[in-house]
């Protein structure tokens, strides 16, 4: 089968780290992005699965970044001062590698905004600086002294990434679909539409249904990706964009005393907070409110400004449904109130069916709720590109997407996926994401409660937060 090139590295490409989403982006790198094997690098310090890139004459640098090290390890590998990283690593700071990037003069992506060891576990700074919400902040911060300076990409894979670019085939659906004409051009023109539309808010709605033949062993937390990636974010406060129709906040609420203040944080991990939210076929479900950047970045970039006022922002959370296993992994540990001794994650292999839903759930407008996504079996992704599973190609696809806008726009500065073109983006991914569907319901979260027991409820407004949280 010939794969269409989309786009050529010019100098060397660097990826930071071999886990499953680089395996996974590998082979897409191979075909469809136009590099010299000659200078591609990828540094990770374990060498299980250096073989594969041997037998692919890439070179593998096995060493772990630290602070100390980073800027001596990478400088080196750009020696023309052109170029790309790929940052798939954790426990490397990206905001440092960021700056770097910017001396050397090459372009840059991650999946998230990762610090050095010692953020998420063990940290002595209060839970509020510890969400997502001062790391995007600094990124931001960053960008106003980079303008017009080699392409950042932050935040670039499944989601935060991909459902950014969903989002707004979603609302160009919607406005479709109600009779409302629709031609954004501006971020204050996508803005304008949704809250034309009348969305009040967003989840970033995902059910993983992938399972293996084996039962899970006790004390092992089995994942169907980063078992780390998971535990990182899962066990930062749960926190999530808040939209000026919320009348007041959740329990353990507090609003960030700093910045634009677009997002607020709850007072406890978010893999131990719930929400009732909505998935295809599996209808009403619970989600866990783990932080991500999107939760930040789509309300922050939909948001109507009146000056110094914002007239409109959306509610925008992740509400995650992790596999079976991944569940009763986190019930194990939060349980025990530590880490199981062993972690595995599933291999293409062990995976006996399921696969991902993920797409942007869109509620409050006229038509009710809608899901737009991607629904990709894991036989389907198996069939597409080696080492991959359901959830994995979808974040090594989004990845792909990144580089080849990365390189075709060289000269952006630092970037979210909100502000990147959804089309071209969605053009280089699509042919990876299986089905891409939507879903209209008239489902609130008021409906399906199980008995009546003492809780918050505004019956006045279904979409209040309050209806959604299920602590």
């Amino acid at each position: 089968m010939t794969h269409t090139v989309h786009a050529r590295i010019a100098g060397a490409l660097v990826m930071i780290g071999f886990g499953s989403i680089g395996r996974g982006t590998l082979p897409l790198i191979e075909r469809h992005i136009g590099f010299d094997r000659g200078q591609f690098t990828v540094i990770e310090p374990s060498d299980e699965f250096a073989h594969l890139l041997h037998q692919r004459d890439i070179r593998h640098l096995q060493v772990a970044l630290t602070a100390e090290n980073f800027a001596e390890v990478l400088r080196p590998l750009f020696p023309e001062g052109r170029g790309m990283i790929v940052n798939l690593s954790v426990d490397v700071d990206s905001i440092e590698l960021m700056k770097l990037a910017q001396e050397i003069g090459v372009q840059y992506i991650d999946t998230v905004v990762e610090p050095w060891p010692g953020f998420y576990f063990g940290s002595t700074l209060p839970n509020a600086e510890r969400t997502n919400y001062p790391l995007r902040e600094r990124v931001r911060d960053l960008g106003k002294a980079y303008v017009g300076g080699p392409t950042a990409v932050s935040c670039c894979g499944a989601n935060p990434g991909m459902v950014s670019w969903l989002l707004k085939e979603a609302l160009l659906r919607l406005a479709a679909d109600t009779g409302v004409a629709a031609d954004p051009r501006t971020r204050e023109g996508w803005a304008g539409l949704m809250q034309g539309l009348g969305v009040k808010g967003i989840h970033i709605a995902e059910r993983d249904t992938q399972v293996s033949a084996r039962p899970k062993p006790a004390g092992v937390f089995v994942n169907t990706w980063s078992v780390d990636g998971l535990l990182s974010e899962g066990y930062q406060p749960a926190e999530l964009g808040w939209g000026t129709h919320e009348k007041s906040l959740p329990p353990q609420g507090h609003a960030f005393e700093h910045g634009p203040g677009y997002a607020i944080w709850i007072d406890r991990p978010g893999a131990d907070t719930r929400v009732r939210s909505w998935c295809p076929d599996v209808g009403q479900q619970y989600g866990l409110v783990i932080t991500h950047n999107e939760a930040l970045s789509i309300p922050d970039y939909y948001t109507v400004w009146d000056g110094a006022d914002a007239l409109y922002r959306p509610t925008c959370h992740y509400a995650y449904h992790p596999s079976n296993d991944a569940i009763l992994s986190l019930y194990e540990m939060n349980g025990a109130g530590q880490r199981q001794p062993e972690s595995h994650i599933l291999t293409v292999e062990e995976i006996t069916a399921g696969g991902d839903d993920l797409g942007v759930f869109l509620y409050g407008h006229a038509k009710g709720a809608m899901w737009y996504g991607s629904r990709l079996s894991c036989e389907e992704a198996r069939r597409l590109a080696p080492w991959q599973n359901a959830t994995g190609m979808q974040v090594t696809s989004a990845v792909l997407a990144a580089m080849v806008w990365a390189a075709e726009n060289p000269k952006e500065g630092f970037v979210e996926a909100d502000e990147m073109d959804h089309v071209r983006c969605l053009e280089v991914q699509r042919p990876y994401l299986g089905r891409i569907e939507c879903h209209y319901t008239d489902w609130t979260p008021l409906q399906n409660r199980i008995n009546r027991f003492a809780e918050d409820r505004d019956e006045d407004d279904p979409w209040q937060f309050t209806n959604f949280l299920a602590v």
